[in-house]
């Protein structure tokens, strides 16, 4: 068999699942496969956007303990009193 055919062949395939693709996710219009083909950037790497971290200072760090141990506190007041 010609190669040229076997090619040209493929190309028909090719359409044919492209168009039954796009019927299935809903468009006919080849919009799905400009975005897959568009280049994230000139360079070719994508810009990642580094998360802050967000840390406690060591008082900050202290008076979130403080607010804990006294809801706990709480808690165990109004279980102790249930309990009776």
């Amino acid at each position: 068999m010609d190669t040229t055919k076997i090619v040209h062949e493929l190309d028909a395939e090719i359409a044919r699942l492209t168009s039954a693709r796009n019927i299935l996710i809903g468009s006919n219009s080849n919009k799905a496969n400009q975005r897959e083909k568009t280049p994230k950037s000139s360079l070719g790497k994508a810009t990642v956007k580094t998360k802050s971290a967000h840390r406690l200072s060591p008082a900050g760090r202290k008076k979130l303990s403080e607010l804990m141990k006294k809801r706990w506190a709480e808690r165990r007041k109004k279980a102790g009193a249930k309990a009776k």
